[in-house]
């Protein structure tokens, strides 16, 4: 019966893990590097009939070139209403229509920019870290309560804190790897 819980308990570590690392990467991709990238519109809201809508539902977003997106509605009628909407994301973007094509050239990242934006990604890598040692901690002292109400051993309690920081470690490593990637690429010129 014990080892169940403290399955479980591994399991929604995991779990959560998976989670603060998913949140991560998408935080991280909100982040404007100097590049184009498709995924980088997934947050500007459109007026469609009345609702918000992600732009990526409305019309087809496409790379014409390293630093140029092209944005196609799928209906004629939104094309301003798309222009309008990237234009007072808060992206800093500036699109233009040709035909019903929205080009949108992505400016130029400054030096000074770039140093504020590597700030915001290592912060957004240190919450997700301290994220991972917040779910560490709940796991071991759930295993704690266990060996305090006897339905676990000291030897499974020090198991499954080895187990867990295991586990800790190779997420903080993931939160690394995206931490170095997305400065890396904020970095390229």
């Amino acid at each position: 019966m014990a080892e169940m819980t403290i399955a479980e308990i591994k399991q929604s570590a995991e779990q959560k893990m998976g989670k603060s690392l998913e949140s991560l990467k998408n935080d991280l991709a909100k982040v404007r590097t100097g590049r184009a990238h498709t995924g980088i519109l997934d947050h500007v809201m459109v007026d469609y009939y009345g609702s918000p809508t992600a732009v990526p539902q409305v019309a087809n977003v496409s790379l014409v070139d390293s630093r140029t997106l092209g944005v196609q509605p799928y209906e004629k009628n939104m094309i301003g209403k798309i222009e309008k909407a990237i234009r007072d994301g808060d992206l800093g973007l500036n699109p233009a229509t040709h035909g019903d094509i929205i080009r949108v050239p992505m400016p130029s990242l400054t030096e000074e920019r770039r140093k504020d934006l590597i700030k915001v990604v290592r912060g957004e890598a240190e919450t997700a870290r301290v994220a991972m040692r917040n779910i560490r901690r709940d796991a071991n002292g759930a295993v704690k309560d266990m060996v305090k109400a006897k339905t676990a051993t000291e030897d499974e309690d020090r198991r499954t804190q080895d187990e867990v920081q295991k586990l800790t470690d190779k997420y903080i490593a993931d939160i690394d790897k995206l931490l170095a990637e997305k400065e890396k690429d904020l970095l390229a010129v």
